[in-house]
């Protein structure tokens, strides 16, 4: 593929899959704008290096959801993590800022209390809607894995948003 051609080719996928990784990042990282940004600019120089292998994929965008979870899971695992602070919000921080802030902060806050691997679980299950055997494909692991994790993870989030219910205070 000339060069011209793989940087358009790249550049439209870009743009029309740039949104749904961001939102895919932000429950990642449980809300951390900055955090997010970062692992999707991460996850998209990642695919840009190998856009050869990514575009002859059977599904190039499942590829770019699975590329972002090993990006997220790969950063948790270093022993030093970099953390930058945002002075001002991203253009696309309106984006996921609809709907009920109070809602919005628990179901963040629940989600930064699991682990990696859980909260990578649960956001590509119940939020990206992945079957348990792409979950298992994307996090490269076995569905009973993916089923295993799931399961601690929503025990985990019905006690902390049992807790949040009954309190009715932010989750600590």
């Amino acid at each position: 593929m000339r060069p011209q051609a793989r940087d358009a080719d790249f550049s439209q996928y870009v743009v029309a899959h740039r949104g749904r990784l961001v939102r895919a990042a932000r429950l990642l990282t449980a809300g951390d704008d900055a955090a997010a940004e970062d692992l999707v600019q991460t996850t998209l120089t990642r695919l840009y290096v190998h856009w050869s292998r990514v575009s002859r994929a059977d599904d190039p965008v499942a590829y770019g959801f699975r590329a972002l979870t090993n990006a997220f899971l790969d950063e948790r695992r270093r022993a030093h993590r970099r953390r930058e602070v945002l002075a001002d919000r991203t253009p696309e921080a309106a984006d996921h800022e609809r709907g009920d802030p109070e809602t919005r902060s628990v179901v963040m806050a629940a989600l930064q209390a699991l682990p990696p691997r859980q909260r990578a679980v649960v956001v590509l299950r119940h939020f990206l809607q992945y079957d348990v055997a792409a979950t298992a494909q994307a996090l490269g692991c076995a569905e009973g894995t993916v089923k295993s994790q799931n399961a601690k993870a929503l025990a985990h989030l019905r006690v902390l948003l049992g807790a949040e219910i009954q309190t009715g205070g932010p989750l600590s």
